[in-house]
This record gives C-alpha cells, structure tokens and sequence, in this order.
C-alpha cells in the first residue's frame, strides 16, 4: 500500500465526537511508552504525525488520522503506566472501552507490546478484555532491531505459548516491527489493505 496522504483530523474523549463516516478504521494501542507513536510515523512515513515523547502516556486523546481519503488510522492512548492522576487514568480507561464498545467503524485494533520485555499481565488482561467481547486485533512486536534474530524469535515463541494456555483456540496475527529500521511496515499496511479489499466487496453485495 503506497501512502499518498495522511492527515490529522481530530482529537478528543467523547466518542460519539468521532467522525461518522463509514470507511474503515483501525486503532493502535499498548502499554505507555511501547513505541506507539513512532510505529505510526514509520508506517504513514511521516516524522512528526504522530506526537513522540520520551515521557510516558504522552498520548492522552483519541486522535484520527484519515489515510489516502479512504480508512482511518487511530492513536489511543496507552494502557498501564502514565504519569497522570488516578482520577484522569480512570476518565482515560473509560473513554478508551467506549471507544471498543461503540466505534462501529472499527475493523481491527493492533495491540503494541515492546518484544523486549516478558509478556506483562497488562497486556494479556487487555487482549483477554478484547478476546471476551469479539473485537478483531493483531498483535505488533516492536522495538525488534533491539535483539538478535534468534532472541526474537524465541520471544515470539514464547508470547504466542502463553496466548495458547490462556485458552486462544487461534493466536492472532502477529508483526515484528522495528520504527528505526522500517521492519514490518510492508507486512502491516498489505494487512490493513486486505481487510479494506473485504470490506470494500462486502460492502458491494
């Protein structure tokens, strides 16, 4: 998928403020500081779309982005740690499970977990949380220019083992991605533009 245009369109906490056109829309979230905003930039090829920072739960809105006129990329905020009260955590958490709930126009999430860490209980509650309500998400590794090929795959073995004692009949996709060196880019927009081919033809019958 070429990306020919990718714009901001708008941020906020209410949901139903979302835009409500019809078109497909995918939502990327994880745990604060997994590398989330820098994946966006490297994917859309835009340095600076997506806000980074090296402070944790710099994310705190829900923020559209409309790629090529024709789906929707979505920055959430990230679970877990964030430097924010735990009144505003709270307000975050609630406007995010909307988000899941409602957002008809969501197609697939990709949950983002940092391939240099051992599967935390965060992200498996989250991916659990997802699993219960039948909503669509692939799972992207990143940071993977940090480790050796066999480290890699090995922590991948070792994620997808535990997905399947957790009672997953079937491991979600999954993609290694590195924002630095670009891996995984390909891999993840031939799967968003698959999907959009589906429902594209779906949509035609």
């Amino acid at each position: 998928m070429d990306i020919k245009s990718a714009d901001f369109i708008v941020s906020n906490t209410d949901v139903s403020k979302c835009p409500s056109e019809p078109i497909p829309e995918y939502a990327f979230i994880g745990r604060s500081n997994v590398g989330k905003s820098s994946l966006i930039n490297m994917l859309l090829q835009r340095k600076q779309l997506a806000k980074t920072s090296g402070r944790p739960g710099k994310t705190q809105l829900i923020n559209h982005f409309k790629i090529n006129n024709a789906w929707y990329l979505v920055d959430l905020p990230g679970y877990g740690y964030a430097r924010v009260s735990k009144k505003a955590k709270k307000t975050f958490q609630k406007y995010i499970t909307d988000y899941f709930l409602k957002r008809k126009q969501l197609l697939s999430a990709f949950v983002l977990v940092d391939i240099r860490h051992e599967p935390q209980p965060v992200d498996l509650d989250f991916m659990r949380w997802l699993g219960e309500r039948q909503i669509p998400f692939a799972l992207i590794f990143t940071k993977a220019d940090k480790l050796k090929p066999k480290a890699i795959e090995a922590q991948v073995a070792a994620y997808l083992q535990l997905l399947k004692e957790d009672g997953w009949e079937e491991a979600p996709e999954h993609f290694i991605t590195s924002s630095t060196h670009g891996t995984g880019r390909e891999e993840v927009l031939s799967y968003i533009a698959d999907i959009n081919r589906q429902f594209k033809d779906f949509n035609k019958k």
